[in-house]
């Protein structure tokens, strides 16, 4: 046999390995496990002075947040639509004022057999510029999750076509714990009709 075609067999090979073990990649030790490792840190950050949402007292008899069950369903490559014109968007807050945002791009994906539309956005201020943010409201909301919706912060370079929408990540703004924070209100285009049993649940005091 030749060379070549030894080479394009092996190739193959590794191939069909790969798509049979993919699944197989994001195992308790690398992806749940760092997760969890992930909720574990915010816990503590919650319990500190500097970095907690929750006035002295509350913040004193916290313990944890509370989350689904992570779930590989809910984290989904999307394709990235460019929009003819990115315009800006002033985002209402729970203050009753508005933050700037850049309209970037149209997230599409597929969940529960169905077409599922996000926009994305990216903060017109600050320095994450390598990641977009969607806020979002689901079906779970005001019943499992935070009633005014909840994010996502998704890493992205310029020129990506598609984008990865972890769900398992999907976190609850500071207000959902203090009142006294202003957080964006989810937009209209980013009302799912379904429900998204991912990421942190309703915090109960």
């Amino acid at each position: 046999m030749q060379r070549p075609l030894r080479l394009i067999i092996l190739a193959g090979v590794v191939l069909v390995l790969f798509y049979f073990f993919k699944d197989a990649f994001f195992n308790d030790e690398n992806y749940i496990q760092p997760l969890l490792k992930e909720r574990e840190d915010k816990d503590l950050s919650f319990r500190s002075r500097t970095n907690s949402p929750f006035i002295d007292e509350e913040r004193r008899s916290f313990k944890n947040l509370v989350y689904y069950e992570p779930n590989l369903e809910y984290r989904v490559k999307a394709q990235v639509e460019e929009l003819q014109k990115q315009d800006t968007l002033l985002m209402p807050l729970t203050s009753g004022s508005y933050e700037p945002y850049l309209r970037y791009g149209i997230a599409a994906f597929e969940m529960e057999g169905q077409p599922q539309r996000l926009t994305l956005y990216k903060k017109l201020s600050g320095e994450k510029k390598d990641q977009l943010f969607v806020p979002f409201t689901d079906k779970t909301n005001g019943f499992e999750t935070y009633g005014g919706g909840r994010y996502l912060d998704v890493p992205f370079e310029e020129g990506d076509k598609t984008v990865m929408l972890d769900f398992n990540r999907a976190y609850s703004p500071f207000c959902a714990y203090n009142p006294d924070y202003a957080c964006p209100v989810p937009p209209k285009d980013n009302r799912l009709g379904i429900a998204i049993p991912a990421g942190e649940k309703t915090y109960e005091k």
